[in-house]
C-alpha cells in the first residue's frame, strides 16, 4: 500500500493548480495546470488501500485505485499508468471530465477529505501523453467481422477501441463535421483540449478503426441499409434530446438551448467558423440550470464578454457538507463550484422561471418567481415574481432521451418508458445484429458511465459474433432496461 501513515502525515487535500482567473479569461486554454510531482505523491500516499475498497464501487469502471496510488507514491508512474490503462480507455479524458464518484466512495472520506482520486488519475494520462505513449494496440488476428458504431462520443470511441483491437472492422458514424460527438462540440476547451481528443483519435486511426464524418445515420443512409451492411450495428447516439420549457415567449430570439450556443462556440475556437452565431459579447446573458452544461455556459459568456450573466437554479443550493439522507458511501447532493464559479456571474437559487418577455420578437428580460413545493412539485410562488434583464438565455436543462427519428421507421427499435433505446442484459435491442451503449440507453449520465457501457456493449457484440470473448464488461445494463429476451 502506500505510506501505512500517509493519511495521518498529510491531511489537507491538495487539488490541482488552475490559471489566475483574470488571465485565464483572455482565452480558451485549459483552466487546471500540471500539479508538482511532490504534490502528486504526498496526495497518493493518503490511499489507505482499504480492504474493501469503496472506491470501486463508486467507480463504474472498476479502476484499480489502491494500486495505482501505491505506483504513484513511489514514483512508478509508467506501471501506475498501465494498471490505470487495463480498466479505461481514456483516463486523458476521464481525468478531466468525470465527476469523480470514486471519492464520494472513499472510506478516508468518512472523516477526513476523500483522497484526491480524479487529481491522480489526470496527472498519470499526461504522463502518458509526456512519454508519448500512445503506441498503437494491434490485433493478433483479424476476423471476418464488420461492425457499425453510430456516434463517435465516449461509448461509441470505448466500443469502437476494444472491438477493433479484438480483430474486427469497425467503423464509427458521426453525422457531424468532426469526430468526437459532445466531447469535441459539446465541452469548452477551457475544460478539454481538443488537441488531447485528437491525440486519442490518432491512435485509434493507427489501429485501424474507420472514422466516417458528417454521415447522419437514418437520413444520409439508413439504419436498415446500415445492417445490410454490417454484422453488427452498436446505437451509440447518446441522450441528444434537450428538455424544453414550455412558458409565454419560448419563440423569442435570443432563447436557446444550451447545446446550441456550446456547438457554436467550440466551432469558432476550432477555427471552423469565423464568427459566433449566438455571441454574449456585451448582453446581459440568464442561464437556466445550475449543473456542468450551466457552467460551461458560463464560462463561455464570460470569455466572450458578456455585460452580466445570472444562473438560475429551480432548486435549494445544496449543502456544502454531506447531508443525512446522503450516507457515505453514497454520492452526496453538495454545492459545486465548478472553475466558471470562480471566474464571475451571480447564482441564484429557488428562482422558477415564469415567463420570457421580449419587444419586438426579441428577448429582453425573464419574469421569475420564488420556488414552492406543494404536493412534492416544484411551483412559483404568487407574488413573489421579479423580473430580470435579459438579452440572452440559454437553457441548460438536461436532455430527455435519443432521438427517435429513423430508429423506429427503418429498424422497428423500441424504446423503454423512459423512452431509452429498450435493451436485455446483454445490451441487445429488439432488432436482430443492433445493440445499444451509453446514454442513449441508460438516460443521461457520466462519461465514466459511458466508457464503461462501450467496453461492455463490445464484450457483448464479440461474444456474439464469434460465440466467446476475452473483453471485460464491467457493467450490466441499468436496472431500469427493459427486457426483450
Amino acid at each position: 500500500m502506500a505510506d501505512p501513515r500517509g493519511f495521518l502525515k498529510v491531511r489537507e487535500r491538495v487539488t490541482q493548480p488552475k490559471r489566475p482567473v483574470p488571465i485565464r479569461l483572455m482565452d480558451y486554454q485549459e483552466v487546471v495546470q500540471r500539479q508538482e510531482s511532490g504534490t502528486l505523491q504526498a496526495q497518493a500516499s493518503r490511499c489507505m488501500d482499504c480492504g474493501v475498497a469503496f472506491c470501486h464501487q463508486g467507480c463504474p469502471l472498476g479502476n484499480l485505485i489502491p494500486e495505482f496510488n501505491d505506483l504513484t507514491y513511489r514514483g512508478h508512474l509508467d506501471e501506475a499508468a498501465a494498471r490505470l490503462l487495463s480498466t479505461n480507455n481514456f483516463p486523458e479524458l476521464t481525468g478531466k471530465l468525470c465527476p469523480a464518484p470514486c471519492e464520494a466512495a472513499c472510506v478516508l472520506g468518512i472523516n477526513q477529505p476523500a483522497v484526491t482520486i480524479k487529481q491522480v488519475e489526470a496527472e498519470l494520462a499526461e504522463h502518458l501523453m509526456d512519454g508519448g505513449d500512445f503506441t498503437p494496440v494491434l490485433p493478433e488476428r483479424h476476423t471476418e467481422y464488420r461492425v457499425a458504431i453510430v456516434g463517435s462520443g465516449p461509448a461509441g470511441l470505448a466500443a469502437a477501441q476494444q472491438l477493433t483491437r479484438v480483430g474486427h472492422t469497425v467503423a464509427v458514424y458521426e453525422r457531424d463535421e468532426a469526430i468526437g460527438g459532445l466531447l469535441r462540440f459539446g465541452i469548452p476547451d477551457f475544460k478539454l483540449d481538443k488537441a488531447v481528443l485528437d491525440r486519442r483519435l490518432a491512435q485509434m486511426r493507427a489501429e485501424g478503426t474507420i472514422f466516417r464524418s458528417g454521415i447522419e445515420i437514418g437520413k444520409d443512409l439508413g439504419w436498415d441499409q446500415l445492417r445490410r451492411d454490417y454484422d453488427a450495428v452498436i446505437v451509440a447516439t447518446g441522450a441528444t434530446v434537450p428538455r424544453e420549457l414550455a412558458i409565454p415567449g419560448r419563440e423569442l430570439e435570443g432563447v436557446h438551448h444550451a447545446m446550441e450556443y456550446l456547438k457554436d462556440s467550440n466551432r469558432v475556437v476550432a477555427g471552423t467558423q469565423a464568427q459566433p452565431a449566438i455571441d454574449a459579447h456585451g448582453k446581459h446573458v440568464v442561464i437556466l440550470g445550475g449543473g456542468d452544461t450551466g457552467a460551461d455556459c458560463l464560462g463561455t459568456a464570460l470569455r466572450q464578454q458578456a455585460a452580466s450573466v445570472t444562473t438560475l437554479a429551480i432548486g435549494k443550493q445544496p449543502p456544502t457538507e454531506r447531508a443525512a439522507e446522503h450516507p457515505w458511501p453514497m454520492t452526496p447532493l453538495l454545492f459545486e463550484v465548478h472553475s466558471a464559479h470562480e471566474e464571475g456571474g451571480e447564482r441564484k437559487y429557488l428562482a422558477s422561471t415564469v415567463s420570457f418577455n421580449g419587444e419586438q420578437g426579441q428577448v429582453i428580460s425573464v419574469t421569475v418567481a420564488e420556488t414552492e413545493f406543494v404536493a412534492g412539485k416544484r411551483l412559483p410562488k404568487p407574488g413573489t415574481e421579479r423580473v430580470i434583464k435579459a438579452d440572452l438565455v440559454l437553457l441548460a436543462l438536461g436532455f430527455t432521451g435519443p432521438e427517435t427519428s429513423g430508429l423506429i421507421e427503418q429498424a422497428s427499435i423500441d424504446f423503454d418508458n423512459r423512452g431509452n433505446v429498450a435493451r436485455d442484459g446483454y445490451y441487445r435491442t429488439n432488432t436482430d445484429s443492433m445493440f445499444v451503449a451509453g446514454d442513449a440507453g441508460r438516460g443521461q449520465s457520466l462519461i465514466v458511465w459511458a466508457i464503461a457501457e462501450g467496453r461492455s456493449v463490445a464484450a457483448a457484440v464479440d461474444r456474439e459474433l464469434i460465440g466467446s470473448t476475452s473483453l471485460p464488461a464491467p457493467v450490466a445494463p441499468t436496472d431500469s432496461a427493459i427486457s426483450i429476451m
